[in-house]
């Protein structure tokens, strides 16, 4: 069972100390028994963000490996379906909330899947409860 819809901006947090919130290692522990699903773009943000982490010399290539092989043992369930409602769901949903595209692909999940919406940003989580979607703020 989907325990929540993880957003990128709460799975960097488990990845820089500075960004981390008791609200952020709690939903950490919750996938210990449940899984989170995630869109299709998720990985590609979570490279992006190390990449470019790297190349200010906030994390190590290292650092980054052991931040991948952290999530790779968490039960994330990838989400087939994002890319097929990419022009169509997504983007009405990013138009008409004003996010990006990346952050409708999370509201739309959780829209889809009745699931919580587990998020540090503020946007895309006022967003979210403006649609009636339950938020896990992990602030």
């Amino acid at each position: 069972m989907t325990a929540f819809v993880l957003d990128a901006s709460v799975t960097m947090a488990w990845c820089f100390q500075n960004e981390a919130t008791e609200a952020s290692d709690r939903l950490l522990g919750e996938l210990v028994q449940d899984a989170a699903a995630v869109p299709s773009s998720w990985h590609l943000e979570v490279a992006n963000v190390l990449t470019t982490s790297e190349r200010r010399r906030r994390i190590t290539a290292a650092g980054s490996a052991e931040f991948i092989e952290m999530l790779s043992g968490l039960v994330v369930d990838v989400d087939d379906e994002t890319p097929a409602r990419a022009w169509s769901q997504v983007l009405d949903l990013a138009r008409a909330e004003r996010l990006t595209a990346y952050d409708a692909a999370y509201l739309e999940l959780a829209m889809r899947l009745g699931a919580p919406l587990a998020t540090k940003d503020k946007e895309l989580g006022e967003a979210a409860e403006r649609l009636g979607v339950r938020v896990y703020w992990a602030l």
